[in-house]
């Protein structure tokens, strides 16, 4: 599990990943380079890999765009734990949400990886507001988190909600949003965000929690309803629906990451190129614009930055995800 002497290590690597010349970070550029992801294919992390892998070629991280790999499976755990064994010369990255670093120490009493010594932050990509959407189980009348709140409360039998994993950060906005109104609402994990979605379309759920994005089709369609996302402000993809703090819900504002990991002992100048690259990448208008088709806002970041947003996260989730009392053997 990470601590803070781990992470002040880190830190202090970062930012000597930052004081590297120009000269050194162009040192040499890798011939091929891999990305892997550990969610299936299609989902929004997925096109931030493929967007951002492919607009890497022809930098001083590598020659050609980047081959992405999909390991889905564990909520994220397999491809974090290839990383580990990885090749140390930087040529092998992990796509990875926060909640695999940030989330997982708390859940997992035999976490395969320790993020503050397996890994090393190279950038943030893109970040993701989650959503609580409700289907045609539950009345037309609900279209506030409260509304919400009281249906489940008179219906307990179908008082529940998917998540794409157990253990994910839906998943505990979820339980977190019932514990603490007093309300039992069941948790469905899915494997993946799609699933999910198609069963509160169908009806054979009432709810879902997952990235906002990925209700939006179905939000505009009218087929579901979503009625709350967890950004600090409301998100650019759905600007008439109001945020959980708006509604009296502070304590679920959340903004999760995707960032790219490289293994810990990959070259300092190795990082800084891939640093580098990623954050030209994701300035571009087209990888902008694709991202937002999924919900996704481009973001970058220093490597310093993406450990201190990682370690801030690691603190604030200890003591919610003891609050709910989930863990791997729950």
């Amino acid at each position: 599990m990470p601590t803070r002497r781990h992470f002040m290590n880190q830190l202090g690597c970062a930012a000597a990943l930052g004081a590297l010349s120009p000269m050194a970070a162009r040192a040499q550029a890798l011939e091929q380079v891999k990305i892997l992801y550990g969610f299936p294919a299609g989902s929004a992390g997925d096109s931030v890999a493929r967007r951002v892998g492919e607009k890497l070629a022809g930098s001083a991280y590598t020659r050609n765009p980047a081959v992405v790999e999909n390991k889905p499976g564990a909520g994220g755990r397999i491809a974090l734990e290839s990383l580990k064994g990885a090749p140390v010369d930087g040529s092998v990255l992990t796509l990875s949400p926060f909640s695999c670093t940030s989330i997982y120490p708390h859940i997992y009493s035999r976490l395969s990886y320790d993020p503050g010594k397996d890994f090393v932050p190279v950038s943030i990509a893109a970040v993701m507001h989650h959503g609580l959407a409700v289907g045609p189980l539950v009345p037309a009348s609900v279209k506030t988190v409260k509304d919400f709140l009281a249906w489940a409360k008179a219906n307990p039998v179908q008082a529940n909600y998917g998540s794409p994993a157990a253990g994910s950060t839906p998943h505990f906005i979820g339980a977190l949003l019932g514990l603490n109104h007093g309300v039992d609402l069941k948790h469905v994990p899915y494997r993946g965000s799609i699933p999910g979605v198609t069963d509160v379309v169908g009806g054979q759920i009432a709810a879902m929690v997952t990235p906002s994005g990925d209700f939006i089709p179905n939000h505009k369609a009218g087929k579901l309803r979503l009625i709350a996302t967890s950004g600090q402000a409301r998100s650019p993809f759905s600007p008439e629906v109001p945020t959980f703090a708006e509604q009296g819900f502070p304590e679920l504002t959340t903004e999760e990451w995707f960032g790219f990991y490289a293994p810990a002992r990959a070259p300092a100048a190795v990082v800084a190129a891939a640093n580098a690259a990623i954050n030209a990448a994701i300035k571009e208008k087209a990888v902008i614009d694709s991202l937002a088709v999924v919900g996704l806002i481009a973001k970058g970041s220093t490597p310093g930055e993406m450990l201190a947003s990682q370690q801030a996260e690691f603190e604030r989730w200890g003591p919610l995800v003891k609050k709910v009392g989930f863990t791997a053997e729950s």
